[in-house]
Formats: C-alpha cells, structure tokens, sequence
C-alpha cells in the first residue's frame, strides 16, 4: 500500500540520519557529524598514487620499520605513500615526541595517517602554532592528534584555517567549540573567510526577520553552530530557498524559528524538492488536510526532514507490528525512530503485558533514556504487591 502512495516519490537525497542508532534513536545529529566529516573529507596530496610501476622508497620503510610502524597496514591502505621518493618520517616523529606523544601514540598515528610523513617540518610546525591557538596546552594538542591525525594533517589550506579560527573566536565561539569543529569539522575551515562570514551574515538576517530580537540573535546563532557546523557548507541562496519554502506552505515566522531550533539548523542541508516529496507522502499516507500536515510537521520535523524510502520503511515496519495509521497519525514523533528500535521496545513492552495495538504509542517514544525511564516505572507498577503484607489489619469485633 505505502509502495504505491510513494511511486515516483523517491529521490536521491540521503544523509546519515536515516541510519538512527539505538543508541540515540532521535534525529542522530552526532552520528551524522561524524560521517559528513568522513565523506567530505578531500584527498589535498598531490603526490601520485600510482602503484603498479614504482618502487617503494627503502628509506622510509627502515624509517618507519624503526618506530614500530605496522607496514603492511600502510601497504593495505595507503601504499601510494611508501612509494614518494621525498618523506620526513624521523623529524614528523620528532615533532610528535616532542609535544608529548610516546612511542606507541606515534606509531599509531603514523598508520592512521600515513600521509603525514610527505609534510615538511615546518609545515608540521605551523600547523602546530595553528592549533596552539585553541588549545589549552600541547598535551591537549598531542591528544586531539592522536584522535584525529587526518584533520591535523590536512594543512594545505593553512591560511583559510587560520583566518576562520579568528573569525570564530571574533564571534564569540570558545575555544573548545573551536576544537571540536577542527576535528570533526574541517571542511568548514577550507572556506575563504568571506564566505562564512556571508553566510553568518544571512542567517542573522533571516533571525531578524523571523521576529527574534536583536539581543537573542548572538545567543541563537553561536548555538545553531555549536550544533551543527556544516551549516557553513551551504550557500546564502540555499539558506533563504528553504525558508521561503516554508513560508510558501503557510508556515508562519514563529513556526519557522521552531523549526530551525527543533532539527538544529540541518534543515538547510535539504532542499525545496526533498522537502515537498516528504510533505507529499505524509499528507497522502494520512490523509489529512494541509493545515492538518502543517501541525503533524511542527509536532515531528522527521515528517519534513525524513526522505520518502525512509519514512516509508518505518511507516511499513509499524503496520507490520499491527500498529494503525491512525495511532501513528495522533504520535508521529515514533517515525524518529527505527524500525528495529521499535520492534525491539514493542517485544520488551509485550513482555510486560502492555498492547501497543490497543494502547497509546506515547510509551514507545522517546529517546533510550526516554524509553527506560517510562518502561521501568511499568515494570515497577506491575510488580507491585496487590497489598501490603506488613501493613495492620483492621478486625472489627
């Protein structure tokens, strides 16, 4: 039945979201973090990684064979590197050691990041200089190396990294939301600062003109960016073809503010196209009017954020489990969640004597803690003695 309402619903637009943990079955914006650092993450080396006609450079093999190096893990991943004819394995060491980093923590990082060796010491060193910026202390630093060697590593746009991390402390961001953007975030410190300062500049705007107040607007925009950077991956058109989207769907300015803070800005990562395909899809699975869509939207934003194969995956697997459309309709919010997650709550609920089918579905939703929390006072309330055996008992004569 869902198949058919979504026919020629399907687009092309994916993100990590859809892949919600159990962990965290909200909108899983950590996780999606994490992977569009990964994914976005642009190959800078131009040294060539041709394997088939080079020799391995000796030196850099004795080299690393005397830190410890597993070399055939390079070998496996990154064999283009033992073939340069020019590295600085000893004095890259060198510069790990001397902020603090043992022996162990270097050669791990050299197999995580093999490439590291190809960058001369002094652009080690600047980049170092670079992050000394934002960190408390070199063993900060050598720590934060050691957890993300490939963002330290990625020093060819130094001048764009160093302009941008001044411009953020300008802003008002702390310098461990700066850090935190470094590793996680690097793509954004590849812009020209003039670019994001252009788009800061659009979204204080569009606050603006939304109705939030002059003396909100700083609070609001350093909290969109602490929670989610790739915000700056977008254009400034992007950004204003979105909010006229929902303007032109009778979303008013409160409700668009709403909007934002509910799915933490990463409503400019879609499109106008995406967006009205999901909002199609929901209004013909529960058949209800526009302004009744509008409301189901505000109430859960996954209706508009979810692309069509995902909300009907998780539509389908509720009505697999007997669940109505109807029930679905009065708590959408359990479409954020997926379908094993819901599948695994409805077996512990069974177990307990509790019929979702019949019920309500306010105790499936929720986050893990959510879900915890209401699940053990059930089970609390279901063991409870039908009387208490210590209490007295009254006996008339």
């Amino acid at each position: 039945m869902l198949r058919g309402v979504a026919h020629g619903a399907k687009d092309t637009f994916t993100l990590l979201l859809t892949r919600s943990q159990y962990c965290n079955p909200r909108l899983n914006f950590s996780s999606v973090w994490t992977e569009v650092a990964n994914r976005s993450f642009p190959v800078h080396f131009s040294y060539t990684t041709d394997t088939k006609s080079r020799e391995e450079n000796k030196k850099t093999i004795e080299s690393l064979y005397s830190l410890s190096v597993d070399i055939k893990k390079i070998r496996r991943l990154k064999e283009w590197v033992l073939l340069q004819d020019v590295a600085y394995v000893k004095e890259v060491a060198g510069i790990l050691q001397e902020m603090g980093a043992d022996d162990t923590a270097v050669a791990n990082i050299l197999e995580r990041c093999p490439e590291a060796i190809l960058h001369t010491p002094a652009e080690i060193n600047s980049q170092r200089a670079l992050w000394q910026l934002v960190c408390q202390n070199e063993k900060q630093l050598i720590k934060l190396i050691e957890q993300f060697p490939e963002s330290f590593f990625t020093i060819e746009h130094h001048e764009n990294q160093k302009a941008n991390i001044l411009f953020f402390q300008e802003l008002g961001l702390k310098n461990n939301i700066i850090t935190r953007f470094l590793t996680s975030a690097p793509n954004i410190f590849y812009n020209p600062v003039e670019k994001n300062k252009n788009l800061i500049e659009t979204l204080q705007r569009s606050y603006l003109s939304l109705g939030g107040s002059d003396a909100n607007m700083k609070v609001w925009i350093l909290k969109l960016l602490s929670q989610n950077p790739f915000i700056l991956l977008n254009t400034s058109t992007a950004v204003q073809e979105n909010l006229a989207f929902l303007h032109k769907n009778d979303f008013s300015d409160h409700e668009v503010l709403q909007l934002l803070s509910k799915l933490k800005g990463f409503i400019f990562q879609l499109t106008p196209t995406t967006m009205q395909k999901s909002m199609l899809f929901s209004k013909n699975v529960f058949k209800c009017s526009d302004e009744e869509l509008k409301q189901l939207v505000l109430k859960c934003p996954a209706l508009l954020y979810y692309s069509v194969p995902v909300l009907e995956e998780r539509l389908e697997g509720l009505l697999k489990e007997g669940i109505s459309v109807a029930q679905i309709q009065e708590t959408p919010m359990v479409l954020e969640l997926t379908t094993q997650i819901v599948q695994y709550r409805i077996k512990k609920l069974s177990a307990l004597g509790y019929d979702v089918k019949s019920g309500t579905l306010e105790s499936l939703n929720g986050t893990k803690k959510d879900f915890e929390v209401s699940y053990g006072k059930m089970q609390s309330k279901k063991e409870r003695p039908i009387f208490n055996p210590v209490a007295p008992i009254n006996i008339e004569d």
